[in-house]
């Protein structure tokens, strides 16, 4: 037991060493508020979170996926000549000390094809980020995205 272990933590500190940032300070990410909008329906739905870092290095959320659901797309809402459309997000800088809020209208996470959800159920979820690996999170399910 502690042979795996200990394998584990040498293989974060590797992992963390092969990207260059040996030596600065780990990002710290906490997801502190989730919700996903009942789909009502549609043909897609949407997740929304709120990332906090509390580590003195910056992070980069990079994708989200759910073994519970269908295909996730992080996608932001571009405003241009007054009209709003949405484009996918390949990457997300969380800074040191930082917080990011997806909301509807802005940043968000785009599910297709979902199952059918209830609000009050809640679906398991993973937030993958650069340097912090997965950040796994309950998320409830609610009727709007409020």
């Amino acid at each position: 037991m502690r042979t795996g272990r200990r394998l584990s933590v040498c293989a974060a500190r590797t992992g963390y060493t092969a990207t260059g940032a040996a030596g600065d300070p780990p990002p710290r990410i906490e997801v502190v508020e989730a919700r996903i909008i009942a789909p009502m329906g549609a043909r897609s739905t949407a997740a929304y979170f709120e990332i906090r870092n509390t580590g003195s290095s910056p992070d980069t959320l990079q994708y989200a996926d759910s073994p519970d659901l269908g295909i996730s797309i992080i996608r932001r809402t571009v405003r241009r000549t007054g009209t709003g459309r949405t484009e996918p997000a390949w990457a997300v800088d969380v800074p040191a000390g930082g917080t990011v809020r997806m909301t509807p209208g802005g940043l968000g996470v785009v599910i297709l094809d979902p199952p059918a959800l209830k609000p009050g159920q809640s679906v398991r979820y993973n937030l993958w980020f650069r340097y912090s690996g997965r950040v796994g999170v309950r998320v409830p399910v609610t009727a709007s995205p409020s």
